[in-house]
């Protein structure tokens, strides 16, 4: 898997060339190719607070971009390197195809890279440290053993739901300083059923090689029909909940329309899903968690038409 794992494309061989021996791999499990979503997600929120245009330009973009650095590269990458050293995963996972063996001191360097977000979130609100602070605590637990609670069904989720889901966004409103209101805190809180729905989308072309390794995942335990029904169910409750955001901003009907389509993007990856399950190989599950993430992007967009224009 190494050999492989260092020569899988044009852009791996490069990377090797730069940073030969182990040193790209200290890049590869940061998984940068998970960047852009994150980034997307926590500037969500900062967008929310301070509107579309003012986002992109002057101060607000500094910070704004300060905040995105700690948030995706320190906290998330260093999260899922901290995950890789105690994973040690053979095949595909998410963002990362073929990882290359963890390099040596990779503990050390995750550890360096969240501990040094935490203090340099010191630079920003209060509020953003706080939330930092709570995301990096949920990132040992779930990782390291003894407690390593990602092996535990349902309470891997619940910190999935909330640290990715609403956590994130809110990170973004935190940089700027601004109290959160009522309607945007109603539209944060619904990320948190809609990463409920997703994250066990993201386990099940894994069913094999978790239970291999003795993972009770929240997949595992729920099986495929139920994991599927439960993201269908979690999707609309999400929805339900940016629909109150929505009534509270009195929103105007191109708005609601923008929340339609979102919703149904989720229906279209989610039903056919559930329906054709029992015939889809690993590989058909692991598309249907890409399309599930570009339908997690179309809401992304559909939020900030509602809500940032």
């Amino acid at each position: 898997m190494s050999g492989d794992a260092h020569t899988l494309n044009a852009w791996r061989r490069a990377g090797y060339r730069l940073l030969p021996g182990h040193r790209f791999s200290y890049v590869l499990h940061l998984r940068p190719a998970e960047w852009p979503i994150m980034a997307a997600h926590t500037a969500l929120g900062f967008i929310l607070a301070v509107g579309l245009r003012p986002a992109f330009g002057g101060e607000r973009l500094g910070t704004g971009l300060w905040a995105l650095f700690l948030w995706v590269v320190l906290l998330n990458g260093g999260t899922l390197a901290i995950n890789s050293v105690f994973d040690k995963d053979e095949g595909d996972v998410g963002y990362l195809t073929a990882p290359p063996a963890p390099p040596p001191h990779l503990l050390g360097f995750s550890l360096a890279l969240l501990a040094g977000g935490q203090l340099l979130a010191f630079t920003l609100p209060t509020a953003f440290v706080w939330a930092y602070a709570a995301c990096f605590a949920l990132s040992v637990a779930y990782s390291v053993p003894p407690l390593r609670l990602k092996a535990v069904g349902g309470v891997d989720w619940l910190i999935n739901m909330w640290g990715f889901g609403t956590l994130t966004p809110y990170a973004g409103w935190a940089a700027t300083g601004r109290p959160l209101d009522a309607a945007h805190g109603l539209v944060l809180l619904a990320f948190c059923p809609l990463f409920a729905a997703l994250y066990p989308l993201t386990q099940l072309y894994q069913f094999e090689e978790d239970r291999r390794r003795g993972d009770r995942t929240l997949a595992l335990i729920l099986g495929m029909r139920r994991s599927l029904a439960i993201a269908i169910g979690t999707t609309v409750l999400a929805f339900g909940l940016l629909a109150v955001a929505a009534g509270l901003r009195f929103a105007r009907a191109w708005q609601w329309v923008a929340l339609g389509i979102a919703l149904a993007a989720w229906m279209w990856v989610l039903v056919p899903w559930y329906r054709r399950r029992e015939a889809m190989r690993p590989g058909d599950h692991q598309r249907g968690m890409y399309a599930a993430l570009t339908a997690w992007a179309v809401t992304d967009v559909a939020v900030l038409v509602a809500f940032a224009i």
